[in-house]
């Protein structure tokens, strides 16, 4: 067995594990559904109680005229840029060199829409209002990711998207917010949704991240932009006969754990601290602004697995199930608290830290 399926096994047999709300197997649908009345109608192609009803909900709590529910968050985002492009009359749209449609879609964008993308800014930041003047190019739309999930969840402040958001007002450039992680960036902004979101011109929103749903998203905006959405779902064949299952997990948990995202966020800035004093390890950024962050470690992969997984075993605490290398001499990782991080004792929990850092520095004994 590889040490990188040890570090897996030993992860999947701890008691605690650092990170999410726990496993993503059935009793997520079973817990949403276990209360309703069997005989409630479920939603069919794109209408009906249970959908129209959530749809309303995500509309006011996002300060919007109208929101669509999407069974995934590419299909809406691709749609918001097209409908944007389409009333612009332009196909080009600017946003992060390390988006999700740039790097995660193969090119769906381009080859579906044939909108062309212009990557703005450094990859190892966030986009700046000097970016957006300083762009050459004439756009439709610019895409702004909150937080920036590729860089460990990096957001710009908050004075600095007014900023952005009254130039593009100016221009006549349509501002598209992925705010896939959205709900998890309000305890730092110290905003409400609504607040936020009447900087953007259209907002999109996932449910099986940070509120921990099934699958599924929201795309939001005013009332001929959600008609249109609409229309672009059912020709990219989002229209599913039902999609109750993803919604009313949404719905439950996004109940349940919204109230929740001030706590996850403060948990993760204790933990980074617990990372940041270890040898050789820290985080990005150093004080996490979401409940999300990475975690590089001045290591090889190869060195660093057999540590986690003997800590693992001696104190049934799991930290990451992987290391994602970064080259021969370190990796990184990525966290993201949710409802199991309370659980963890946490005199147990600084253990585990104090002996990462004891086994880092003896096979790194000079490294800061």
């Amino acid at each position: 067995m590889s040490e990188t399926n040890r570090l897996l096994q030993a992860f999947n047999h701890t008691t605690h594990q650092v990170g999410g709300h726990g496993k993503r197997n059935l009793q997520v649908l079973k817990d949403a559904l276990a209360d309703l009345d069997g005989s409630l109608p479920s939603d069919m192609y794109g209408t009906g109680k249970v959908m129209e009803d959530f749809q309303t909900k995500m509309a006011n709590f996002l300060g919007k005229e109208a929101s669509v529910f999407f069974p995934s968050g590419t299909m809406a985002q691709q749609i918001a840029l097209r409908i944007w492009c389409d009333q612009q009359g332009l196909k080009r749209v600017a946003y992060h060199p390390l988006s999700h449609l740039e790097i995660h879609e193969e090119d769906g964008l381009k080859e579906l829409h044939q909108i062309e993308p212009v990557l703005l800014g450094d990859e190892n930041r966030v986009i700046h209002l000097q970016d957006v003047l300083n762009m050459q190019e004439e756009i439709a739309c610019l895409l702004l990711e909150l937080p920036q999930r590729e860089i460990g969840g990096q957001l710009p402040d908050y004075q600095e998207l007014e900023a952005i958001s009254a130039h593009c007002r100016e221009k006549g450039i349509k501002l598209h917010l992925d705010g896939a992680r959205l709900f998890e960036i309000l305890p730092y902004y110290q905003k409400t949704a609504e607040e936020l979101c009447s900087l953007f011109d259209s907002v999109y929103v996932s449910f099986y991240k940070g509120i921990g749903g099934i699958a599924g998203a929201i795309l939001a905006g005013d009332e001929a932009f959600a008609q249109q959405s609409k229309i672009w779902k059912r020709r990219h064949g989002g229209d599913l006969i039902s999609l109750y299952p993803y919604i009313i997990s949404a719905d439950l948990y996004f109940d349940q754990r919204l109230p929740k995202m001030e706590q996850y966020f403060t948990e993760a800035r204790e933990l980074a601290s617990f990372y940041n004093q270890c040898q050789a390890v820290a985080t990005r950024p150093l004080e996490p602004v979401s409940n999300m962050f990475h975690v590089h470690m001045q290591v090889p992969r190869a060195q660093l697995e057999p540590i986690l997984v003997s800590i693992y075993e001696e104190t049934g605490i799991g930290l990451t199930p992987y290391l994602r290398e970064s080259d021969d001499h370190s990796c990184t990782f990525e966290v993201s608290i949710g409802d199991r991080y309370a659980t963890i004792p946490r005199a147990e929990l600084a253990h585990v830290f104090h002996l990462l850092d004891e086994r880092i520095r003896a096979i790194r004994p000079l490294s800061r």
